[in-house]
């Protein structure tokens, strides 16, 4: 549903996109996660059609941005980091305005497109509400319903929850959270979060390039190396040597004692058979194997691990 290939963006000589591409299928949830200034803005305008690539290749729902721009309007939502509302009109006004450009037929098709996007954005209540008299996160709702309101393929949603407080987030976070599969959905955000709890997979860009593309399990487990703990009973001399003669399988620091057994952590190559592999073993052995359980790293420790690299090899 969405193709990114080959993306540069240049501002004079400042290169804020250098190359970046990646894919969206159709009803995927994928978030665009980096730091400030990594790039996600410029993206997502560029997707939107609001700002031209230097140079590379954008294709949305078959069109492409740069020269079938009108196709692409009419098949995304979009929703900026700073949400453009008319504080004068009422929220149903708005949408009704906002319908009627987008190309939404008059007469109760035009209705039905409001009181739908109303009701996903939980604004029924406030649909006689001037703008400029709602709070910050009711405000982001209203633009929510406007990327909303022609029914789009895709939503291109640009920090969302940016500037709210931490209970409008989590209300935001569920509103995106509802729309993923009925929609293709690309959420761009610096807070980590954010992305965790809307997406299933994220694209990680840093310095104007994609530093990772992943699912956000994959992410938050550092790869395709599988870190878990073990816990056993048995010769400590003996379980050691059962770990060392496992291929791909690599145990970190020593096994320790404790009072319920050995303990210790370990990592390996073969997520699909590394653990089952091992258990066996050290049964065959005569070992007791007690526990088993994830190690995996949190995602913001690999993001952090992720776009620390990407400095050491630009330095």
């Amino acid at each position: 549903m969405i193709e990114v290939r080959n993306l540069f963006k240049r501002y004079g000589a400042f290169e804020a996109l250098r190359g970046i591409g990646f894919d969206v299928a159709a009803g995927e949830s994928v978030g665009l996660l980096g730091e400030n200034g990594a790039g996600k803005t410029t993206t997502m305008r560029i997707l939107a059609g609001f700002i031209p690539p230097t140079s590379g290749t954008v294709t949305l729902a078959g069109h492409e941005v740069v020269f079938e721009s009108k196709a692409v309007r009419r098949e995304i939502g979009y929703l900026p980091e700073s949400v453009p509302l008319y504080g004068a009109m009422r929220v149903e006004e708005f949408l009704r305005y906002r319908a009627r450009l987008k190309g939404v037929a008059g007469g109760g098709a035009l209705k039905s497109a409001v009181d739908r996007a109303l009701g996903l954005v939980d604004l029924q209540a406030r649909r006689r509400s001037l703008i400029e008299t709602l709070s910050k996160g009711l405000r982001q709702r209203v633009g929510l319903a406007d990327a909303l309101v022609h029914d789009p393929e895709i939503l291109i949603l640009d920090e969302p929850t940016s500037g709210l407080d931490p209970s409008q987030r989590r209300d935001v976070r569920e509103l995106i959270r509802g729309l993923r599969g009925k929609h293709t959905v690309l959420v761009s955000s610096h807070i980590l979060p954010e992305i965790e709890a809307t997406c299933d997979r994220a694209v990680v860009i840093n310095a104007g390039k994609v530093v990772a593309r992943a699912g956000i399990e994959e992410l938050k487990r550092g790869g395709e190396i599988d870190r878990f703990e073990l816990r056993l009973r048995g010769d400590a001399a003996a379980a050691a040597a059962v770990i060392a003669a496992q291929e791909g399988l690599t145990l970190r620091g020593e096994l320790v004692p404790g009072e319920e057994g050995l303990s210790g952590r370990l990592e390996s190559r073969d997520r699909e058979n590394g653990r089952a592999g091992l258990v066996a073993a050290l049964v065959a052995a005569g070992l007791d194997v007690l526990e088993l359980r994830s190690a995996e790293d949190g995602l913001e420790r690999a993001f952090l691990q992720l776009i620390g690299k990407d400095r050491e090899e630009r330095s």
